[in-house]
């Protein structure tokens, strides 16, 4: 079984070319907008909202094995001044057109619909499995995150010494980021935007969950609660502050995508196999007991209530079987 295939600048067979090829052309990519493949749009958006809903999973994995991560990177990377001299090539309601088409925006628009249709319908949903129901939830996320690293492994065309090092690099960094201490503090308005700048860039690499990075910086229940409440002060700050880390990171994670497409891949994967660490299943407090701050990994056979395999391997499994769908699916997407 492989990942889904998105199309890339490196599709050479030899090692040298797949790492080392230049771009060959910097402009986005022109993608059918059918009904069809927006609405699968829009359904890798609900994906990627739920994903980065939970602290330790990042929408970025679903992003990757959906097939639509590097037209995700292309289409922000497109965002700069540049368009301003686009909009003024054409002028007008042209012009206006042809600056639309230059971001994707139609491609943008369905699958920000999706994200935000998850955290308005989900957040309260999974806050309360997190809160309740813990070892059911992680369990569907670790499998889903195992089998996302087994599926991307083998887009890796050759192994070599140095993808081998961003590999571990990847997954040595996911592992410390996700053992950090959290941070408890009451968020200013500069402070969230900060936050968010530093979370969407986490939010973009699979593995590193933006939530989880909001959760370490104390802002994680700030927003929620927000996102709730509707108080837009937070919301449009946290948003502005995203905006921000949007424009700076993805033009580099652009440019190493489209020169070093096996090695990013590599880091990458790390990233999402280092993740597993913090999705673990069976979690206890400091005191071996179950309850909010249930935040250190213990033996399944350690856990308070026992190991419930029965649940716990079914829900893996579960978790697996449909990011492999998501996976096939991805792979039938129309490409440009």
């Amino acid at each position: 079984m492989t990942a889904s295939q998105s199309p890339r600048p490196d599709a050479q067979s030899s090692s040298t070319q797949l790492d080392n090829q230049p771009a060959a052309d910097e402009s986005s990519p022109i993608y059918k907008n059918s009904p069809k493949e927006l609405l699968g749009v829009y359904v890798r958006g609900l994906a990627m909202g739920a994903a980065d809903i939970v602290p330790g999973v990042s929408g970025g994995t679903i992003a990757l094995i959906a097939g639509i991560y590097e037209r995700l990177i292309n289409a922000l990377s497109s965002v700069g001044p540049n368009l301003w001299r686009i909009f003024r090539q054409e002028g007008g309601i042209k012009g206006l057109i042809a600056v639309w088409r230059q971001v994707d925006a139609t491609f943008l628009l369905f699958l920000l619909m999706g994200i935000a249709t998850s955290l308005a319908t989900l957040a309260g949903v999974i806050k309360h499995l997190l809160d309740n129901q813990p070892l059911m939830i992680w369990s569907f996320f670790f499998g889903l995150v195992i089998a996302t690293v087994f599926l991307l492994l083998s887009e890796i065309k050759r192994w070599n010494i140095g993808r081998a090092l961003l590999f571990l690099l990847g997954v040595a960094s996911a592992v410390i980021i996700s053992s950090l201490p959290l941070m408890n503090t009451t968020p200013s308005l500069p402070y969230l935007f900060v936050a968010g700048a530093i979370a969407i860039c986490a939010m973009i690499l699979p593995g590193i969950s933006g939530s989880f990075i909001l959760l370490l910086m104390g802002a994680y229940d700030t927003v929620l609660e927000a996102v709730h409440t509707l108080n837009f002060a937070i919301i449009f700050t946290l948003v502005a502050g995203m905006a921000t880390g949007l424009l700076l990171f993805t033009r580099m994670l652009k440019w190493l995508l489209s020169r070093y497409y096996q090695a990013t891949l590599a880091l990458l994967i790390g990233f999402i196999a280092g993740s597993l660490v913090k999705v673990w299943p069976w979690k206890t407090d400091a005191l071996g007991t179950l309850n909010s701050e249930a935040i250190y990994n213990v033996m399944p056979w350690h856990y308070p209530t026992g190991a419930e395999w029965l649940t716990t391997l079914s829900l893996m499994l579960l978790g697996a079987i449909l990011v492999t769908a998501l996976s096939l699916w991805g792979r039938r997407s129309p490409r440009p």
